[in-house]
């Protein structure tokens, strides 16, 4: 299964973006109202320049104190924005999400989000394609 296909499933909210000068404490609000799990920073909703993800929050949180949600998102996102685009495969997506272990991947052509895709979409790919695999071999195997 290829991404375009995985972003059809998902309910088009288009992609939950902040401003990179947006604090913490707005971001963490934005995350919990949404119920979302990472927000991709962006000054213009179309060029992604950072991810911010609930851990990102936490792990500040645990070190420093609630002083980090007066913090601006560009000091705690990851300014390394690793992506994919939509013709790469779930499975390719998968084995990236796992070993680089982040949990959202903004989808990115020429240089514009289109869409984002979490683990649990990804997941849920591998799920349905291993599912009709599944079938077409009984239907094979039962003369169907």
């Amino acid at each position: 299964m290829r991404v375009h296909q995985i972003l059809r499933t998902k309910s088009d909210d288009g992609v939950v973006t902040i401003e990179p000068d947006a604090r913490i404490a707005d971001a963490a609000a934005l995350l919990s109202s949404r119920r979302i799990g990472a927000v991709v920073v962006s000054p213009d909703g179309k060029k992604a320049v950072g991810i911010l993800s609930e851990r990102d929050i936490v792990r500040e949180l645990g070190q420093r104190g609630p002083v980090c949600l007066e913090d601006t998102v560009d000091k705690l996102m990851t300014q390394e924005v690793i992506s994919c685009k939509r013709e790469d495969m779930s499975a390719a997506v998968f084995r990236l999400m796992t070993d680089g272990r982040f949990r959202h991947l903004p989808v990115i052509e020429d240089g514009e989000m289109v869409g984002l895709i979490s683990i649990g979409d990804v997941v849920k790919a591998q799920l349905s394609e291993l599912e009709m695999e599944k079938d077409a071999l009984q239907g094979m195997i039962m003369g169907h």
